[in-house]
């Protein structure tokens, strides 16, 4: 079961007359079709095999070429840049329910399910996901979700 941050909690005991609700009852009531078909590529995204990478579809030749030419560039680094997501991207910077409880939940979630889908669309090429928390966790823009290839360790 999901432990629910504590700035979602407050949220929820607000329904049902103050007797609260489940999260899946408040997403029942406050989500859409759109948005969980839009949340898809974020839950499960695709990810493909181009000279000998395993990155997130939709990545261009021009943007790989482009950070495979930064000076002390790696595998390792050009997989990690071209694979991460910030977390607090997923919405609007600034909302007022954007916080560091929520995000360390989603991001924990989402370092499951790329290891999981890494897993299964490769099982021959083990990958290392990594879930970034700021020291600062105040800064809000810097929570970040990646992957490598452990091959291309160093």
């Amino acid at each position: 079961m999901t432990e629910i941050p504590p700035s979602m909690a407050h949220e929820l005991s607000r329904w049902n007359n103050g007797d609260g609700v489940d999260l899946e009852t408040w997403v029942e009531a406050m989500g859409n079709f759109g948005l969980a078909v839009g949340y898809t590529t974020v839950f499960w995204p695709e990810f493909e095999e181009f000279e000998g990478y395993i990155l997130r579809k939709g990545c261009t030749v021009e943007s790989l070429r482009g950070f495979e030419r930064q000076k002390n560039a790696t595998r390792k680094s050009v997989e990690w840049v071209l694979n991460h997501l910030h977390i607090g991207d997923l919405h609007l910077h600034g909302a007022a329910e954007e916080s560091a409880d929520k995000l360390v939940l989603l991001g924990n979630v989402l370092k499951e399910v790329y290891q999981a889908k890494l897993v299964w669309q490769f099982p021959d090429r083990p990958c290392v996901v990594e879930f970034y928390i700021p020291d600062d966790r105040d800064d809000l823009t810097q929570y970040q979700i990646s992957f490598w290839q452990k091959k291309h360790e160093q």
